[in-house]
């Protein structure tokens, strides 16, 4: 009989346990969502029931697709957005007035491509202040649109851009076409994720790029998509970026 009543006492014992247990987690698990919800974000898209999407070319070193992709886009009457970095403008000047005379947006990339999560307030301001002088000398207009080097960003970053005076972008839509994996692993990569107020990331010095980009323009104009420039694709004021990244109008 008394073995039977202990047995009873230690069940009791271990769900009380496991019921302490469960909560404390929960509470854990409120609490880290809570802080998601609650960081700071990039703008990774647009929401919008337009068909219209945003085609981005990160451009920081060498220069060995930029001519051929500025064709591709001349061809299909497309303006793109080029987030050039400050590096890659001092050593091809020429490179960067052709981008801005075929009328396509510059975006700001940083000027030396650090990791912006590693340097201070003052520093991140800095940077972006040097490239945009850079760009500013060499095209007659400064930066609206900054991307930060390797995608990487938390609350100070995203918050010192925006006091700035940038809108901080970052995508939804990734080629990894730096990987070059393949043409096709790229093209359907893109084609599968990409919908209405998405932002495609792609690089001037990735190898499949320039094969991929007509038939992803084709394919997507011939679905009724608008290519935009991603200054023209975001809201610039009464609006909210959820914790997916997305861009609400308010």
């Amino acid at each position: 009989m008394e073995l039977r009543i202990k047995r009873k006492i230690l069940l009791v014992l271990i769900l009380l346990f496991l019921g302490t247990t469960t909560a404390i987690f929960m509470n854990q698990s409120d609490t880290s969502v809570l802080l998601r919800l609650d960081k700071k974000l990039p703008i990774y898209c647009v929401d919008t029931e337009d068909k219209k999407i945003s085609l981005t070319i990160d451009v920081s070193w060498g220069n060995d697709n930029t001519e051929k992709i500025l064709d591709i886009l001349d061809k299909y009457n497309i303006k793109a957005t080029f987030f050039v970095v400050g590096g890659w403008v001092d050593q091809y000047p020429d490179r960067l007035k052709e981008i801005y005379k075929r009328g396509h947006e510059i975006g700001n990339h940083s000027n030396k491509h650090p990791d912006m999560t590693k340097l201070s307030r003052e520093n991140i301001i800095k940077d972006m202040h040097i490239n945009d002088a850079k760009i500013r000398n060499l095209t007659g207009e400064g930066t609206k649109l900054f991307r930060c080097p390797e995608g990487a960003y938390n609350d100070l970053v995203v918050k010192t851009v925006e006091e700035a005076g940038y809108y901080c972008i970052q995508w939804d839509v990734d080629s990894i076409d730096w990987k070059e994996q393949g043409a096709d692993i790229e093209y359907n990569r893109v084609i599968k994720n990409t919908k209405p107020g998405s932002i495609l990331l792609f690089h001037n010095n990735a190898k499949y790029t320039p094969e991929n980009l007509p038939r992803i323009i084709e394919k997507f104009q011939s679905e009724g998509y608008q290519f935009v420039k991603t200054g023209d694709l975001i809201y610039k004021d009464n609006y909210k970026v959820d914790y997916s990244g997305k861009q609400i109008s308010n």
